[in-house]
C-alpha cells in the first residue's frame, strides 16, 4: 500500500490525511476514497441520524385519522384518503386479506 494521501475536504475545504492504515481499512470494505475529513463525515452521520441505514431518516409515523369504512370505528392511515374508495382499519383489512373477499359484510364478536 502506498504512503500516506493528503486530500481535500468537500465540505470545509481543508487538508487531511488519508494515511496508509485508512486507506487499507477502506480497501478491505470496498469502500472509496473518502470526500470529507474526519469531523466532517462524523457531523454529516449524526445529521442524517447515525447512518448505516441506507439514508433513511426515521420520522414519526404520521397519519390520517378517519372512520372504517367496515366497522365504523376511528383509526389512522397512512396516507390522505381520496373518498371515492373505501377506507379500512387494520383488523378489517386483515380479515378482507385473508378470506380474499372485496367486501365487507363483518361483524366482530363483542
Amino acid at each position: 500500500m502506498a504512503g500516506d494521501i493528503q486530500l481535500t475536504c468537500s465540505d470545509c475545504g481543508q487538508d487531511f490525511t488519508f494515511t496508509s492504515a485508512d486507506q487499507a481499512f477502506f480497501q478491505e470494505r470496498g469502500y472509496s476514497t473518502p470526500k470529507r475529513c474526519k469531523p466532517c463525515r462524523m457531523a454529516k452521520k449524526n445529521d442524517q441520524g447515525g447512518g448505516g441505514g441506507g439514508g433513511y431518516r426515521s420520522a414519526p409515523a404520521q397519519g390520517t385519522p378517519v372512520i372504517c369504512s367496515g366497522c365504523g370505528q376511528p383509526t389512522t392511515v397512512p396516507f390522505e384518503p381520496r373518498g371515492d374508495r373505501p377506507v379500512f382499519c387494520r383488523g378489517v383489512r386483515f380479515f378482507l386479506r385473508s378470506t380474499g373477499r372485496r367486501s365487507f359484510p363483518y361483524h366482530p364478536q363483542a
